[in-house]
């Protein structure tokens, strides 16, 4: 591994660097994205109850999370591309390895070094993206390759899994992370920019904090509803399959909001889109409300995925503004983490002290939704600002 470079070295990220973040972003969360067709697969294949089911995800998210904490130490000082070489290796190997597992006792570390590996990777694609020209397009790619990624496993893995089992998801994730591999070279040697303080005492804290706890209530509001949305569709009146229906119809939705995301780029004023934005969110969750018919909820729920998903990365990109060295970029990750795995508990929760009544849910995922945007507009409006 080489020393940290001194900004006079860095180097802009370019089209190859664009693809690469986009590639390895897509593959390395790609089993949380897929979660609902493993869960069942697991279930089958190796007999697991909820408890156990729910603790192999416990691990895997709270891994990716937790690859934030090495990564304060040698994101300044490692070159990004080694780094990903080497996370991409061990993410490969991790999920050769969890072909072979017979037990769940063998499963579980390979899942945890498969997640570690690809949490690595996450923090890589966050930063290089926050280094880009424009990062408000970069981070609108980096959700819609996750998103256009999962939605075909999704499509794909339960015929996979009928013919092949549970190994033909870590088999396609190894395949998937060896084509993407030779992208390694095309990431930036470091998150130093020219003209720009690359020490960590030149990071910004309190905005960078105000940030952090704003990524942190975005995604305890998101993950909370959404988990729950499924009850609300029952009591909507909607059946198993209609609910589904508009789930999945809802992520193409999601899908077509971190494309607009993209497609807007650096051309207009962030602080303006992050209120239209958020303002769709709320107006999504208000929709929720007061036990909604089918109508009422299949909007609310197609509003909701498209706002979140449009709303991320002007999110992602504010705080890149606020950037020096990567490390916030890997806080970004930590809070995320933290936010996926805080939603649901906290949401479960409040639908059981209200008897799954969801009325409760809804206003507090509002609230943090608000929070959230309040958080983001107390920066400084340069950091907010896109560049024109």
């Amino acid at each position: 591994m080489t020393a940290r470079l001194p900004a006079h070295t860095a180097e802009p990220v370019r089209g190859g660097g664009l693809i690469a973040l986009i590639a390895f972003a897509a593959v390395a969360p790609l089993v949380l994205m897929t979660a609902p067709a493993l869960a069942s697969q697991l279930a089958g294949q190796f007999g697991l109850g909820p408890e156990r089911i729910g603790r192999l995800f416990a691990v895997e998210l709270g891994a990716m999370s937790l690859a934030t904490l090495p990564a304060y130490l040698w994101l300044p000082r490692v070159d990004w591309r080694r780094a990903a070489a080497c996370a991409g290796g061990l993410f490969i190997a991790a999920n050769l390895a969890s072909c072979f597992a017979a037990t769940y006792a063998e499963l579980l570390p390979c899942r945890l070094l498969s997640a570690l590996a690809g949490g690595s990777l996450m923090i890589l694609c966050l930063s290089t993206a926050a280094a880009s020209a424009n990062p408000d397009r970069a981070y609108g790619l980096w959700v819609s390759g996750q998103l256009a990624l999962g939605a075909l496993g999704l499509a794909l893995f339960p015929a996979w899994f009928a013919r092949y089992g549970i190994a033909a998801c870590y088999l396609s994730l190894a395949a998937l992370m060896a084509l993407c591999l030779p992208l390694a070279r095309c990431f930036p040697p470091s998150a130093a920019r020219p003209g720009r303080p690359t020490d960590a005492e030149a990071q910004p804290w309190r905005p960078a904090l105000v940030g952090a706890a704003a990524t942190l209530c975005f995604y305890v509001s998101l993950s909370g509803t959404w988990t729950f949305i499924g009850g609300i569709a029952a009591q909507a009146g909607l059946t198993p399959r209609q609910s589904g229906d508009w789930l999945a119809l809802a992520t193409l939705m999601g899908i077509v909001g971190s494309v607009c995301a993209a497609a807007i780029g650096g051309r207009g004023s962030r602080r303006r889109l992050l209120i239209a934005g958020y303002g769709l969110m709320l107006l999504s969750l208000a929709l929720l409300l007061g036990a909604p018919r089918v109508g009422r909820f299949a909007a609310a729920a197609l509003v909701f995925k498209y706002a979140w998903t449009f709303i991320l990365p002007f999110i992602l990109a504010t705080l890149a503004a606020l950037d020096r060295s990567g490390r916030l970029m890997s806080t970004v990750n930590l809070a995320i983490g933290g936010g996926l795995a805080l939603g649901p508990a906290l949401a479960g929760e409040l639908m059981a002290a209200h008897g799954q009544n969801p009325q409760t849910l809804l206003l507090v995922s509002m609230g943090l939704a608000a929070l959230s945007l309040a958080l983001l507009l107390t920066l400084r409006p340069t950091t907010i600002r896109s560049p024109q």
